[in-house]
């Protein structure tokens, strides 16, 4: 076979893979819905979904219009290492090659744009049931452009300040990009729009529909393999590699959650093996392509541990985080990135690093500096952006409104017959 039509082959397959792990990773923000929908009253069902929805709609937008072009391109002067440049806007280079011609920017962008679509969606479970959707509208607009597009471009970004040509945190999928952001702002959202004005006795109320949140846990398990698998660009063993440690952690995770429940309350509980699972996948993120199988099982487990400990402290400490999105994204983001410092091997990934366990202290080191700076980054701009829209629209809405629900409030639509709902 001649030379030019090998690696036309070649470049068509990693183009091909980068497609479908994008679309697996698109089909997560649905998937969120139905999770989070899950969760909530009733009443509150449509809005909770909506939220996520309007995240595909308007972030699709922005990262065509120029978002990927600040996230990805080579920026210029002092603010090159924390964002990009305009080179790329309106998406100009679509099919320009990339990675030595093996990929178009076309494939990268939709990948890139379907990881940008679900960090912000994840931060709605904190403020369902009570935000104003014109105020979410506004949070995602600008919680996108000040905060996901250059935190990613200095995780991922030619030039970025966290990543490889700056300080030199790893991060294969999303720890500091996608979980410890969400999970922070979750918690920045929670405390500015304040508690639930409808919460029993202080307690909120079962989820309405807890096959939606076992089939939406399925569903983010099955898409994950696109946000792993996919991130390392190219279809061969690092994809493979990827793929069986999210598989293995949120199984590990899905068990000792299982196993924590059993031994706190006598049995498990359905929403527990879900949240256990995603707690897992989340915790493998920034670390699917760099640790081995074996690392995965026990980062599984860990993230168990940890994160029950985590919503359990939540709650006791009366953060209305609605749908536990600090102690499951962010907690386990967090647990995620530092454990990569632990047991990364760059035999198994030349791109990466070393950590603690193969003789690489400093490794550890680095992911903590980049914890730390990632927690204030957002969580500084998170509570500025909020402070901001405040000035334009309510970012809650009234006590009525809350009491009727935001189905019918913010959209004059409900999910059920009023004969059903609750």
């Amino acid at each position: 076979m001649p030379l030019f039509a090998t690696d036309l082959a070649l470049r068509s397959a990693n183009n091909g893979f980068v497609l479908v792990s994008a679309a697996l990773v698109l089909m997560m923000t649905p998937a969120l819905a139905l999770f989070y929908s899950g969760f909530v009253r009733s009443r509150n069902v449509l809005n909770t979904m909506v939220m996520s929805f309007t995240a595909m709609a308007l972030v699709s937008v922005l990262w065509v219009l120029f978002g990927y072009s600040l996230a990805f391109s080579p920026g210029s002067g002092p603010l090159a290492p924390f964002i990009g440049g305009w080179q790329w806007v309106g998406l100009s280079n679509w099919s320009a090659p990339l990675a030595g011609g093996q990929l178009s920017h076309g494939a990268v962008a939709f990948f890139q744009a379907s990881f940008a679509i679900i960090t912000p969606a994840l931060i709605s479970g904190a403020v369902v049931e009570r935000m104003d959707f014109r105020a979410w509208v506004l949070f995602l607009l600008l919680w996108s452009v000040a905060i996901y597009i250059p935190l990613a471009h200095m995780v991922w970004g030619p030039g970025g300040f966290l990543g490889a040509d700056g300080l030199g945190a790893i991060d294969f999928a999303g720890g500091l990009v996608v979980e410890l952001p969400s999970g922070v702002a979750a918690a920045v959202a929670a405390v500015v729009v304040g508690r639930r004005r409808s919460l029993s006795g202080g307690h909120a109320a079962p989820p309405h529909n807890v096959p939606f949140i076992l089939m939406g846990a399925g569903l983010l398990w099955f898409g994950w393999f696109g946000f792993n698998g996919g991130s390392g660009y190219v279809a061969g063993n690092l994809a493979s590699l990827a793929c069986l440690t999210t598989n293995t952690a949120g199984a590990a995770a899905a068990l000792g959650w299982m196993l924590i429940e059993t031994v706190q309350r006598g049995k498990p509980t359905a929403v527990g093996v879900a949240t256990g699972a995603v707690a897992g996948l989340v915790a493998i993120t920034p670390a699917a392509g760099f640790v081995s199988p074996l690392a995965a099982i026990l980062i599984g487990f860990a993230a168990s541990a940890v994160c029950f400990w985590a919503l359990q402290l939540k709650n006791r400490a009366g953060l209305d985080d609605s749908l536990d999105v600090l102690p499951v994204h962010g907690v386990a983001g967090l647990l995620g990135t530092l454990l990569t410092g632990v047991f990364a091997l760059r035999s198994l990934n030349p791109a990466g690093a070393d950590g603690l366990l193969a003789g690489h202290g400093h490794q550890l080191w680095i992911q903590c500096q980049a914890v730390l700076f990632t927690i204030v980054f957002v969580g500084c701009g998170t509570y500025v952006i909020l402070q901001l829209i405040r000035l334009l629209v309510p970012l809650r809405v009234n006590d009525i409104q809350e009491q009727q629900g935001l189905d019918i409030n913010a959209h004059g639509e409900e999910a059920y017959n009023s004969e059903f709902t609750g």
